[in-house]
């Protein structure tokens, strides 16, 4: 017998519990206490909606402004869409609100969101909602409901008269609209590919946060925040000489790390700059690091 949300509701209400795998899989669960806490750096505007997100998500807050849009009959999900360039620390930035307002995080696989068989992948869409409604129940704090690279599911619905694998995709999202819509809890999705999402789920995420490339002064801190070995100048240096991401700059970090136990020594700043003539793809894009003699 399958019963509805209304049912189990009734039947609890008459101190009637059930144990059912109604629960997502612990594997897709990542726990504040697990995450490795770190020092994210961004450009004043991100700096300044993310700063504000980050409040909003701290419990004492959370519950007054559910209660408020919730008295004044508004919705109370709240809904965010983190996107921008590869690199810039929307994935990560989840992780660290999560840290710090000891929320866990149910992580959604968007690639097994999409099945082989005509109609599953609408029901796993659905069953990804009930399941996080009904594990949201059993936590003290709500979690957050990630999608990770969320364009692949999000993106432009396709014309009418379509092929049926395109009908499911709408299908897809004319549910995730819908789910989205009656939201209650903590939405957060990241996109790399902006110009690839439908129109439709606009109003549907409450905050927008768009992620640029670092400026200088930014790049500069990140650098000495991973190797505070090198000097103010050295960060300046390397800051305006190679347009990298953080995630780019953590690369950067991660060969040091390698070349210290390979080598057994302290890596130097000319094999810093060395890494990072290598990293980009394509050595076009390499910029001398130095001075030329007149």
């Amino acid at each position: 017998i399958k019963l509805t949300e209304h049912s189990y509701k009734l039947l609890e209400e008459c101190n009637l519990k059930f144990y059912i795998k109604r629960k997502v899989k612990q594997s897709d669960i990542i726990h504040p206490a697990k995450i490795i806490e770190k020092a994210l750096y961004f450009n004043a505007d991100e700096t300044k909606q993310l700063e504000i997100l980050k409040r909003l998500l701290l419990n004492e807050n959370y519950i007054e402004i559910q209660n408020r849009l919730e008295q004044k009959g508004l919705p109370k999900g709240i809904t965010v869409l983190l996107h921008g360039l590869p690199g810039t620390g929307k994935t990560e930035t989840v992780f660290q609100f999560a840290k710090e307002t000891n929320r866990e995080i149910v992580k959604v696989d968007i690639s097994q969101s999409k099945s082989m068989w005509f109609g599953e992948s609408e029901k796993k869409i659905k069953q990804i909602f009930t399941n996080y409604k009904s594990y949201a129940k059993n936590c003290e704090l709500k979690p957050i409901l990630l999608f990770n690279e969320a364009d692949a599911i999000i993106g432009k619905r396709k014309e009418l008269g379509a092929s049926s694998i395109d009908q499911t995709e709408n299908t897809i999202q004319n549910i995730l609209l819908e789910e989205l819509e009656n939201f209650e809890g903590i939405f957060l999705a990241t996109t790399n590919l902006i110009k690839n999402i439908d129109s439709a789920f606009d109003r549907r995420f409450l905050y927008k946060v768009e992620f640029h490339q670092p400026e200088t002064s930014v790049k500069a801190k990140i650098w000495k925040s991973k190797l505070p070995t090198l000097t103010e100048n050295e960060c300046n240096t390397l800051a305006s000489s190679f347009n990298f991401s953080g995630a780019q700059i953590e690369n950067i970090i991660r060969k040091s790390e390698i070349y210290e136990i390979i080598h057994g020594i302290a890596v130097d700043f000319s094999n810093i700059v060395e890494f990072c003539s290598v990293e980009l793809l394509g050595r076009k894009n390499i910029i001398k690091v130095g001075f030329k003699k007149a």
